[in-house]
């Protein structure tokens, strides 16, 4: 039988905090942009 997975990972306080101020508002750079569109030509070019 499987076992449950465990969650490795709390925030609390200021780290919890900062978290979901970011999950509001993501911070998009030209850079994680430009990841997007290479990730997304890799795709298509390896597509089924």
């Amino acid at each position: 039988m499987a076992k449950p997975i465990e969650l490795g990972l709390v925030l609390e306080g200021e780290d919890a905090k900062e978290f979901f101020r970011n999950e509001r508002n993501p911070v998009v750079s030209e850079e994680l942009i430009g990841l997007f569109r290479r990730g997304k030509k890799i795709y298509e070019k390896n597509r089924f």
